[in-house]
């Protein structure tokens, strides 16, 4: 039962990219349907659970939520500069680099010497994964330009902010059923707010609410990984949403059609297998 809600993080972060690639439309269409899709959610787990969460981490969970967007919206854009397999790789490098380094330097991960050069290690082979994943040959669809990679970083920081929000002292003692909804909300509030400033026609187009499907999917993992961490410890909680790369990057090649020559394909196999078993060695550091 424990490995059903492990699976449940990793298959919902795999398909959402997929989805959102099938039902097309702008990102802001495809970030409002995350916020709202994962609103829904957030609404209905606190109906059940009815957890009890203070006005100060209400607060902050929802900005938290809200800058969560940046991250994802670099990854919208990317999706359409160099698909859904050439951005997913790349942005799940750039997460565990950048999650992992802040939580060595601020928050005292990789105690001791050993631990450090197992993570550096490991994050070295993660590096070369990506590197594999990123081979692209002039005759392929989308090609992987240097402006594209260091666009994907910047936004990433999103991302960073959002990983270590529950270590930090003002939600760290706080229910994770309790600061879900708030999250949730912060990223509709983002999503809205990114609509209204870049593409406010996006409101009246169909595909706006379409994507909503993609953001339960998004949201019901996000939920259950809360459940994941407390059965399986985050460690192993973590291990599973890797499989998340696997089931985007190849859904992208597959079932978005995502061109790959047969060379591409080969670094692309090695390159991900390189980033799942460096991302299972930093969890032993």
């Amino acid at each position: 039962m424990n490995i059903l809600i492990a699976l449940i993080p990793a298959i919902g972060w795999g398909f959402m990219p997929l989805i959102t690639g099938k039902v097309g439309g702008s990102p802001a269409n495809q970030m409002f349907g995350i916020g709202a899709g994962a609103t829904i959610v957030g609404l209905i787990s606190y109906l059940i659970t009815q957890p009890s969460v203070s006005v100060t981490a209400f607060w902050f969970s929802v900005l938290c939520g809200a800058l969560w967007t940046i991250g994802q919206i670099g990854q919208f854009i990317s999706f359409k500069r160099i698909g859904v397999s050439g951005t997913v790789p790349l942005s799940t490098v750039f997460q565990l680099v950048g999650n992992s380094v802040i939580g060595m330097l601020i928050f005292g991960d990789w105690a001791g010497a050993q631990a450090k050069i197992i993570g550096i290690l490991a994050l070295v082979v993660v590096i070369i994964g990506a590197l594999l994943t990123s081979v692209s040959d002039s005759t392929s669809g989308k090609k992987l330009e240097a402006k594209d990679v260091i666009f994907l970083l910047c936004t990433t920081v999103g991302f960073w902010i959002y990983s270590s929000f529950p270590s930090m002292p003002i939600v760290k003692n706080e229910s994770g059923t309790g600061i879900f909804l708030p999250e949730m909300l912060g990223i509709l509030l983002g999503a809205i707010l990114y609509a209204l400033f870049t593409d406010r026609k996006a409101f009246v187009q169909k595909e706006q609410y379409q994507n909503i499907i993609a953001g339960i999917f998004w949201g019901v993992a996000a939920f259950a990984y809360i459940f994941s961490a407390k059965a399986n410890g985050n460690t192993s909680a973590f291990i599973w949403t890797q499989l998340n790369v696997v089931i985007s990057t190849f859904g992208g090649i597959f079932v978005l059609h995502e061109q790959k020559s047969s060379r591409e394909l080969k670094f692309t196999i090695g390159g991900i297998l390189l980033i799942i078993i460096g991302s299972v060695a930093t969890s032993f550091a």
